[in-house]
């Protein structure tokens, strides 16, 4: 299903006889004496446009309008994410911790769930805990050490509602949480399930995507040509017409749109739009002070997917936690052999699941790809041992390589 629009050729209202039947709110139009005033700010308009989607019945003859409104409430958050002038030092002290180590993690959740605690019990790092909130003013790093590796854990403060406005510390809260490997979602498990859905609405209000792959869109800018639409299958909850009234909404009126996912949506297509402002992250939910509730809800918070329970009170379940990190991160380690020694297993090199021997010379010194003939490897990864391969091999986990130069 192929469709070539040229916006100069047409008026928008025109297209396949479209005509807006929902009138353009105010929020949006500026009439004369309007225009005299100061312009809203954008966490004002940001919240009228919230106030009018909760307003807007969601049916058939306003999908286009709420689609449309969608797409102006992304741009807005993003906007407000980003640091205006002379705003550099805003974040405080604390924020600004550098990336170490193999990978990141960092927790999140509300004031005075056990984050701190939590922290403590894996790391050699003490951060101040107290049972009321906002004990954490700042962002408190510290390393765990696991199999080899070393992974930093960052206890962030905690998130209230409303952080993606810029409440509090929240927006530096999750500018942090953004440049994470994996995201623990510490939740009380005494408290409602409301607690966890606020958190995953505030990280997703900030372009955080929690367990998911980034929509199989392909979407391409061009300098001319107008608009090429086009749908692999057609989606069950878009059409052609919404991707062109977004698309003309973000002023991109010369581009190649590919739809290969027929259960894509507006929110599917908005995020592909705004891909340099979104974060697709694995999280892990967290369920402290499970001493505190009774065996059949504690079987039932612990079935959940990407869910694991503990009480940092009487040191359960801590161990488990952590082996759930190293799987969600998904890091694998690798021993290197010199021609005619033993492996060494006293260090490993960390790599990501799914890396190449390519990849290891990189971790070794990246001038080794230049002299490289070929490599031996021992374990999971080899058909015999040893076997020979090429840079393109993919490595598992613990598997011994010898690096053969020329």
């Amino acid at each position: 299903m192929t469709h070539e629009m040229m916006a100069s050729a047409r008026p928008a209202l025109s297209y396949k006889g479209y005509s807006r039947k929902t009138p353009t709110p105010n929020l949006f139009h500026r009439d004369a004496a309007s225009a005299q005033r100061p312009q809203t700010h954008a966490p004002s308009l940001l919240g009228l446009i919230e106030d009018e989607m909760r307003r807007t019945q969601k049916n058939k003859a306003t999908e286009y309008h709420l689609g449309l409104l969608k797409g102006k409430l992304a741009r807005l958050r993003a906007q407000l994410l980003e640091p205006g002038p002379g705003a550099g030092g805003g974040g405080g002290s604390g924020f600004d911790v550098s990336k170490s180590g193999d990978a990141r993690i960092a927790l999140v959740g509300f004031p005075s769930v056990g984050k701190s605690t939590f922290l403590s019990r894996i790391t050699k790092t003490k951060s101040e805990a107290a049972a009321y909130s906002f004990t954490t003013l700042t962002a408190i790093p510290g390393v765990l050490e696991y199999g080899g590796a070393e992974i930093q854990v960052l206890d962030l403060p905690g998130i209230i509602e409303g952080a993606a406005e810029g409440k509090g510390r929240g927006r530096q809260v999750i500018s942090a949480a953004k440049t994470s490997d994996l995201i623990c979602m510490i939740l009380d498990a005494t408290k409602k399930a409301e607690q966890r859905r606020l958190l995953e609405a505030e990280l997703e209000a900030v372009g955080i995507r929690l367990n998911r792959e980034p929509p199989n869109i392909y979407l391409k800018p061009k300098k001319a040509g107008g608009m090429k639409i086009n749908f692999q299958t057609p989606p069950k909850y878009l059409d052609e017409k919404m991707v062109y009234n977004i698309l003309k909404d973000y002023k991109m009126l010369n581009c190649e749109v590919l739809i290969r996912d027929d259960s894509a949506t507006v929110d599917d297509f908005i995020d592909t739009i705004m891909k340099d402002h979104r974060k697709y992250i694995k999280c892990l939910y967290v369920y402290n002070k499970i001493d505190s509730i009774g065996l059949p809800h504690l079987d039932a918070l612990a079935r959940e997917p990407h869910t694991v329970v503990m009480s940092c009170e009487l040191d359960l379940g801590i161990n488990d936690v952590v082996d759930r990190c190293w799987q969600e991160l998904r890091l694998i380690r690798i021993y290197t052999k010199r021609k005619g020694k033993d492996p060494d297993f006293s260090e490993a090199l960390i790599v990501r699941h799914g890396s190449t021997i390519e990849d290891v010379c990189d971790q070794v010194h990246r001038s080794l790809k230049e002299s490289f003939k070929h490599a031996l490897v021992w374990g999971a990864s080899a058909r015999h041992v040893p076997q020979r391969v090429g840079l393109g091999h993919v490595v598992c986990d613990e598997d011994v390589v010898s690096i053969v130069a020329k």
